[in-house]
């Protein structure tokens, strides 16, 4: 392209004390000064232009700066222009770094003005791990509609269950009309089919003024396999020495590494900036390989929580392997606040359903996990696991308890069963409501999956909405997965899953919020225990170093939380037939000075339970109610 092409008029002007924040983040965005900004990165181009998406597609040529890095300011595009690049005069290409796609990954980029929105929240605090109670939820199925607008409706009556933190499935730009949304390729762009570009900060904003905070789980492992265009900005992107199991990884160590650095970390502040997010869900970072003497995740939580001040954000990985790094300070780790613990979970599948299958195979569903995993969060901590041949775990020294995000079940729990079934459709009923106690009493943070508050029947299965060439070997690689589990490999099974290409899929994977209504017993469950856990201030304290557990029988524990103070509790969980301890040779049943009182109990005909009785009476002998949990108290001191 000549530079007869160029733009006179453009201008690079001053800038607002709020576009400055913003000055090197890639992408476009309109100032409060009418300025439009541009920048990407494209370090081996001679050349890069915008192609304004107006009829008249006269190109707007960037300036070079150093890094490799393309700007431009200008007059000439208002909010709301579609625009797109040329790269040496190949393309026109969507920004990579666009704010939104209104008509997808494939379509051109919208020019944004973040500064149009009017956010109520000034006196917002943000958030802290302690106290949290997570609520995993996925826009596109939540609600009938699948929107952010329809999702504000619910708000409130998360806010009444207990819920205190939102975490959203990935929201980032992908290809189709439905996913879930682990295949993003614009980072910086919300889902067009969940809304307006002001769609979340709407819903942020709505859930702030409820007392709720958001953190969105967001992927910085790998990209989908359709609409990702950055390799025709730079072939740098992509790392050369890291792979991923979905797919090609960033370059975060080798040449030119910079740019995808910048990237990432800038979509982490971009997030937090412009939406007002308080933190985040970082996806597989068992995949974010990064052999940099600052590991990129170190930098990325250090520069979130700089943007943020004066909010507080929580940091929550997912990390496979459990490598306790993740938790340690910056200065020997990657100053990360939290991290799911699948032991749990697994501990939790095989205990309620019977089933050792696939990864299954090192858990044996006995209370000594249970105890185990209350006292001290992760089962393995370096120690050989089978399924995968080598050690699992890393010790998890000086961490409070609430670092281990505990659940029942999440997205993949329950799509990675046949008919991706939820898992009180697995288990006895009385058992699941003992481990639901566990769950929302423990010291750990705990985290439901959308709809299991009330039971939701619906399944959540893998749904995708790709390209039809991509369809079949999603569906084979879905299957292959699924064949880790022996029961899942008979042709009869491997028949029975879903294709998650089918509509039907992502319609069957819909929350019917009637049930909500006609399953008030188990809604009730979770919101009493909920209260219990906020205003009983020995649990609340989450205090890991004043709790201690013992086996009672194979299946059957105690938990003891002691406090001098508002005395001690005691949860006595059964998930076996009834016993009698008569003698009861066990510390942990003494009452501390007076005799245990019950304060709750999961059997109670209130929540479905077959009827309650204390465990002990005055002369000591327990007899323990089968498939049950019972909350105690020392001396009567109970919160009203």
């Amino acid at each position: 392209m000549s530079a007869s092409l160029r733009d006179a008029g453009q201008s690079r002007g001053a800038q607002t004390a709020a576009d400055a924040i913003s000055d090197r983040v890639p992408g476009a965005w309109l100032g409060q000064d009418g300025l439009a900004r541009f920048r990407v990165w494209a370090p081996e181009a001679t050349e890069v232009a915008i192609v304004p998406d107006d009829g008249t597609h006269r190109p707007l040529v960037m300036h070079r700066e150093e890094e490799g890095y393309f700007v431009l300011t200008t007059r000439q595009l208002p909010a709301g222009a579609l625009y797109r690049y040329l790269i040496d005069g190949a393309g026109p290409w969507p920004d990579p770094c666009s704010r939104f796609q209104p008509q997808g990954p494939h379509g051109p980029s919208q020019l944004i003005a973040p500064h149009q929105f009017n956010w109520t929240d000034s006196d917002w605090p943000g958030v802290k791990l302690h106290g949290q109670v997570v609520y995993e939820l996925h826009i596109g199925t939540f609600t009938p509609a699948g929107t952010f607008d329809a999702a504000r409706d619910r708000l409130q009556w998360l806010r009444d269950l207990g819920i205190t933190l939102i975490e959203l499935m990935p929201v980032a730009e992908f290809s189709g009309r439905r996913g879930w949304g682990y295949d993003g390729v614009q980072l910086y762009a919300p889902f067009h089919h969940y809304g307006d570009h002001e769609a979340l900060k709407r819903f942020v904003d709505a859930a702030h003024a409820t007392g709720l905070g958001v953190i969105l789980d967001v992927v910085y492992n790998h990209l989908g396999p359709d609409g990702n265009y950055l390799r025709s900005f730079s072939e740098h992107y992509f790392s050369t020495k890291h792979r991923t199991d979905w797919g090609e990884a960033w370059n975060f160590d080798d040449c030119n590494a910079h740019g995808a650095r910048d990237l990432v970390i800038h979509n982490a502040c971009y997030w937090l900036r412009e939406f007002h997010l308080d933190g985040f869900r970082l996806d597989a970072t068992q995949a974010i390989v990064d052999s940099s003497e600052k590991h990129v995740l170190t930098e990325l939580t250090e520069r979130a929580r700089a943007a943020a001040a004066p909010r507080d954000i929580v940091v929550i990985a997912e990390d496979e392997p459990q490598r306790a790094e993740n938790l340690r300070p910056a200065a020997g780790g990657w100053g990360i606040d939290a991290m799911w613990n699948d032991d749990f979970q697994r501990a939790a599948h095989v205990a309620l359903t019977g089933s050792r299958d696939g990864y299954f195979h090192d858990y044996t569903g006995r209370a000594q996990e249970f105890v185990s995993a209350a006292r001290h969060g992760f089962l393995y901590q370096g120690q050989y696991f089978h399924w995968q041949q080598q050690r699992r775990g890393r010790p998890l020294r000086n961490s409070p308890a609430a670092a281990c995000v505990h659940f029942l079940q999440n997205h993949d729990q329950i799509s990675n069963t046949l008919g991706s079934r939820r898992l009180h459709q697995l288990a006895h009923p009385g058992r699941h409501r003992a481990l639901t106690a566990l769950l929302l009493l423990g010291p750990q943070t705990p985290m439901l999956f959308m709809g299991e508050e009330f039971q939701s029947a619906g399944a959540f299965h893998y749904f995708i909405d790709h390209k039809a060439e991509l369809t079949p070997l999603i569906w084979r690689g879905r299957r292959e997965f699924l064949q880790q589990f022996r029961a899942y490999s008979s042709d009869a099974a491997q028949s029975a899953i879903a294709n998650p290409a089918d509509e039907a899929a992502f319609l069957e994977s819909k929350l019917d919020w009637t049930e909500a209504q006609r399953n008030r017993p188990t809604v009730e469950l979770h919101r009493d225990l909920l209260r219990l856990r906020r205003t009983d201030p020995v649990i609340a304290a989450q205090d890991g170093a004043r709790i201690d557990g013992a086996t009672l029988s194979e299946h059957s524990f105690v938990v003891r939380w002691f406090d001098d103070g508002h005395g001690d509790r005691l949860l006595v969980v059964n998930l076996q037939q009834e016993i009698v301890l008569d003698p009861a040779p066990e510390p942990l049943l003494a009452p501390p000075a007076d005799a245990w009182h019950m304060m709750w109990s999961s059997e109670d005909p209130h929540y479905g339970g077959s009827g309650t009785f204390a465990p002990v009476d005055g002369e000591g002998r327990w007899r323990i109610p089968g498939n049950s949990a019972t909350l105690m108290c020392a001396g009567g001191s109970a919160p009203e």
